[in-house]
């Protein structure tokens, strides 16, 4: 069986939701005006966060670089990454924050990384221009769109908050936390709780039958 992992990246990979602070840190106003209204779904995201993100000048990316170089990994992604490819089981990254940003915090852990769908910027013009190939509906990137990439047998999605649930909803077996465990209660759709990822690790150990029920 094929099967194929969908991670999230700000605050599930991340312990804090880095992007949001990022947003909040470069543009404070517009941020405090938006991101209330992208939670309550009264702004979509694919619009709330472009406006956001093109008010930020192009001499400032250097900067929402550093900020974001010593976020915290959740503990037990490494051994998830462990485990998954001791299975032949790809994960992929879904962001809708920026590219750059990923990169920055994920470092040496990027090879190991089937593959990463993120928010480009472009920074030749004055203010930050934005770039997504999965673009599309209420989202910068689609994840479901990036989703459909992937022809396998069995897929499975990591997330946190309100960028996952379109992914969530779409995908049989769900790791929820936080924002996004409230948002799939009230769409009445199941999920599995998780704090860390060893909890996700050892829950597809089982799923797999990789584990005894007896241990």
């Amino acid at each position: 069986m094929k099967r194929i992992v969908f991670c999230d990246f700000d605050g599930t990979i991340t312990v804090k939701e880095t992007f949001v602070a990022v947003l909040k840190h470069f543009a404070p106003q517009l941020s405090a005006q938006l991101i209330p209204q992208m939670y309550a779904r009264e702004l979509t995201l694919r619009e709330g966060v472009r406006r956001i993100l093109e008010s930020i000048p192009s001499s400032r990316y250097p900067e929402v670089l550093e900020f974001t170089r010593c976020e915290t990994i959740r503990p037990g992604f490494t051994e998830l990454l462990d485990f998954l490819e001791a299975q032949k089981v790809p994960l992929v990254v879904i962001s809708g924050g920026l590219r750059g940003m990923v990169e920055v915090v994920l470092g040496e852990l990027i090879p190991r990384i089937h593959a990463l769908h993120a928010v480009d910027i472009d920074t030749s013009g004055e203010y930050f221009q934005v770039n997504s190939e999965f673009e599309g509906g209420t989202e910068l990137v689609a994840k479901v769109q990036v989703m459909e990439k992937y022809l396998v047998d069995e897929k499975i999605a990591i997330g946190d908050s309100l960028t996952d649930l379109n992914m969530a909803l779409e995908t049989p077996i769900v790791f929820a936390r936080d924002r996004l465990a409230q948002y799939l209660e009230e769409h009445q759709k199941p999920y599995i709780p998780w704090q860390d990822f060893l909890e996700v690790r050892d829950y597809l150990a089982k799923l797999w039958n990789l584990v005894s029920n007896d241990e």
